[in-house]
């Protein structure tokens, strides 16, 4: 167990070199780019704009240094180290439930209708599918995770960041951590399973250093800039259809009007479709925050352990509200 957490501390630095990690070394360079774009251009909304100015501007002490932000780099750590101990051997794999998923289509229509179809368009059918699949039940995950009251005290971890970096998203709890990786698991597994049912086992993925093609795009186009205070808006008519790193800050507003709104990871349509959109030309200045006087967590164990107990303060009360419904009736 000890060698198996201190490998797992070794190779921590390897995400900056992993295209399916947010902060690989190509992403943080990309986003760098953008922001010196963005601020010599003006659109940064700094009044004088030099070198120097920029230096202050990305690299600001107050919150790269903020109690919020040394969190963050806290909980990158200690959530690789637990999941290695406690919870990889317990989480869905994308294998058998491609197994799965497989057989069970092959049960119900019979064999595997292996389409003759040329392999690009394969290629292409595939990779657009795992991209699209996988947005779309993170966006339903992530609306379960604000909307259910249980989830909610779990995912407010990430939410009571009072300033954002790209390390804000690593700040999670371990459940909810677990709820995502099973949640690609499924996502995964199903695609796998139906394209090795209708195209056979020959089934590829369009990638760039092993990433999505559409993951890594998303990614190399200011992803990392969602969780910072850079403001970059796509403009309101391409914010009809992908998420921009200005539209996941006011996710993250303490504005109690921007709460549950641009819940999407990358494509907007989900958020279209449920009327939880809302775009960056239509908010003013915001703070981050969960709001309602919540100062956040002041430490790994206050993060890790509230939550439960929050939990468990609303079960006891949901029981509390029950019993005198019981006895309303009788």
């Amino acid at each position: 167990m000890l060698e198996t957490l201190w490998q797992t501390l070794l190779q921590t630095p390897n995400y900056l070199f992993d295209a399916n990690k947010r902060i690989f070394i190509g992403y943080i360079a990309a986003a760098l780019v953008i922001t010196v774009l963005l601020y010599f251009s003006g659109r940064a909304q700094q009044k004088k704009r030099s070198w120097r100015g920029l230096k202050r501007y990305v690299f600001n002490k107050r919150i790269w240094l903020s109690k919020s932000a040394a969190l963050d780099y806290q909980l990158l750590i200690v959530n690789r180290l637990l999941k290695a101990a406690l919870w990889v051997p317990v989480v869905l794999t994308m294998v058998p439930v491609a197994i799965g998923v497989s057989d069970a289509l092959q049960w119900m229509f019979g064999e595997r209708a292996v389409w003759q179809l040329p392999s690009s368009v394969v290629l292409v059918i595939f990779t657009v599918l795992l991209f699209v699949v996988d947005d779309f039940t993170r966006f339903l995950l992530h609306l379960a995770l604000h909307k259910l009251p249980f989830l909610w005290h779990f995912h407010k971890v990430h939410h009571s960041a009072l300033v954002l970096t790209p390390m804000t998203i690593y700040r999670s709890h371990p459940f909810e951590s677990y709820l995502y990786a099973c949640r690609m698991a499924l996502a995964q597994g199903f695609v796998v399973g139906v394209c090795v049912y209708c195209f056979g086992r020959n089934i590829t993925m369009l990638d760039i250093f092993g990433a999505n093609v559409f993951v890594f795009a998303f990614n190399a186009l200011g992803a990392n800039l969602r969780h910072s205070h850079v403001w970059w808006s796509f403009g309101h008519k391409v914010e009809n259809w992908l998420i921009s790193p200005a539209q996941h800050q006011i996710h993250h507003s303490d504005n109690p009007i921007h709460f549950d709104r641009n819940l999407g990871s990358a494509l907007a349509i989900w958020d279209r479709a449920c009327g939880t959109l809302i775009k960056a030309h239509q908010v003013g200045k915001i703070t981050v925050g969960v709001g309602n006087n919540d100062r956040g967590h002041n430490s790994v164990i206050d993060a890790y352990w509230r939550p439960i107990k929050e939990s468990l303060h609303l079960n006891e009360q949901i029981k509390v509200s029950k019993k005198n419904k019981k006895t309303l009736t009788e």
